[in-house]
């Protein structure tokens, strides 16, 4: 019996070092949310950065693309708003911050359907734009332009721009 109890002391010591092992080893592994800050350098980003879009040549007021220029021609009051907080909660979750995208509902695209594992819906919202590669390439160079304007750290410029090519399936038009 003696022989049990000490049996189960040393392996419920186990378990609790083992715990506490992962709890500090978790604790050190920061998100790429942690990493630039939280939600509010993230918001200063994409508030530059969305700014910035709307003065861009390829993209902006003056796009060949007369959708992407009438969009960027808008003078509602709150639609440029909208799209920055859309965005920052958008570069929030895929950091892997406490908040999550949720997509606006739009009619059916006919460009969507693409299939994506690590899809956001974000190709209804881009459809009627119908951006092509080049295009949301100019966009990434405009978002490092942004990222290094805040002096990101390489490491984490490299990420947030990577997490954002991977979802140019969803923007690109066929």
């Amino acid at each position: 019996m003696e022989s049990q109890t000490v049996i189960i002391v040393v392996i419920i010591t186990i378990v609790i070092i083992i715990f506490f092992m992962m709890q500090n080893k978790s604790s050190n592994e920061k998100s790429l949310y942690d990493r630039l800050g939280g939600i509010y350098p993230i918001a200063a980003v994409v508030d530059y950065f969305s700014d910035n879009l709307i003065k861009n040549n390829v993209v902006g007021v003056n796009s060949q693309n007369k959708f992407l220029r009438e969009w960027s021609r808008d003078k509602s009051e709150t639609r440029l708003q909208g799209l920055k907080f859309m965005r920052t909660l958008w570069v929030a979750d895929i950091t892997g911050g406490p908040f999550k995208f949720h997509h606006s509902s739009l009619k059916k695209c006919p460009f969507a359907g693409r299939q994506n594992v690590n899809r956001l819906d974000l190709d209804e919202a881009h459809c009627p734009l119908q951006i092509s590669s080049g295009e949301f390439d100019e966009v990434a160079r405009e978002l490092a332009k942004a990222l290094d304007h805040f002096n990101v750290p390489t490491k984490e410029k490299n990420e947030v721009l990577q997490a954002f090519a991977a979802h140019k399936t969803e923007v690109v038009k066929k």
